[in-house]
Order: structure tokens, then sequence, then C-alpha cells
């Protein structure tokens, strides 16, 4: 089992998630692939998009529903800064996850975290689990709970 896979594992058992990490036959690095894996609506998929703000260099985390795009005006007016899309290096060094495993949760350095409202529509959201091939399903209301973050407009 990978260090990420691990990493996902403990923070959902550390926080009292109950839920089943599957390994998918088929890739789950993009939305679309990873709603075709679960059978589920593409906007029931939590992506997990990465900035690094412009003036800090601090990493911000937008879990938003997977046919949803980050808006870049509202995600910085959130922010409070400027926002550059993160490069890959800096994504697996500052969070321990490759792009295309991005978990919401594991992540090594706690991202400032924002969570789509559009998630709220389901009873149960499929999130990466730490590697291109691991996903959880969870009621969304308890993967924002265990992010602690509240609901956010931020998507275009």
């Amino acid at each position: 089992m990978s260090k990420s896979l691990k990493r996902v594992r403990a923070a959902l058992e550390a926080a009292g998630c109950n839920v089943e990490i599957k390994e998918m036959q088929d890739g789950t690095r993009t939305a679309v692939e990873a709603a075709a894996a679960a059978g589920c609506d593409i906007d029931q998929i939590a992506k997990s998009i990465i900035f690094a703000g412009a003036q800090t260099g601090g990493l911000f985390l937008f879990v938003t529903a997977g046919g949803n795009q980050v808006d870049p005006t509202k995600a910085a007016k959130l922010a409070g800064e400027d926002l550059i899309r993160a490069d890959a290096g800096e994504v697996r060094r500052m969070t321990g996850f490759a792009i295309g495993g991005v978990s919401p949760v594991g992540h090594l350095t706690a991202p400032r975290t924002f969570f789509d409202s559009r998630l709220m529509d389901f009873d149960i959201v499929w999130a990466a689990a730490g590697t291109p091939r691991h996903i959880f399903a969870i009621p969304p209301m308890d993967l924002c709970g265990f992010l602690n973050v509240q609901t956010s407009e931020f998507t275009s």
C-alpha cells in the first residue's frame, strides 16, 4: 500500500469516518474517469484543486463538484490574495499527493480549504484517496465536517 493511501486511510479512521476505499481497475485521474469508474454523476466527484497564493505561497484547496470549474476571481476573493495554479512538484511536496490522486484529506501540510456547495446536492460523493486508482464514497456533509469548513461559492 502506498504511503499516500495509508495517510488518507489513517486520516479518515482518526476522524471516525467509516468509509471503504476502493481500488478501481481503470484510472480515476480526472473527474470524468472517476465518475465512470464509480458509476455516478460527474458532479458527485469531489475533485481537489490546489492553488498557491501569489503573495504568500500558501496552498489553497478547492474541493469542487466534478463538472464545475473554479472561477479564479471568486477563488482569489475567498483566499484574500491572487492565486496561481500550483505546479505538480509543489503539489507533491506540500500535500504528499501526485496530481490525479490529490485527496481532500491526509495532506502533509494542511491547506486552507473551501468546499463547493454543489456537492451538498448529493447523498454521496466520491473523492480521491491519495492515488490515481483509489477513491472513497462519503456523504458530503461528513466530508465538509471532516474538513471543518463551510460551503462556498467559487465556481463559474
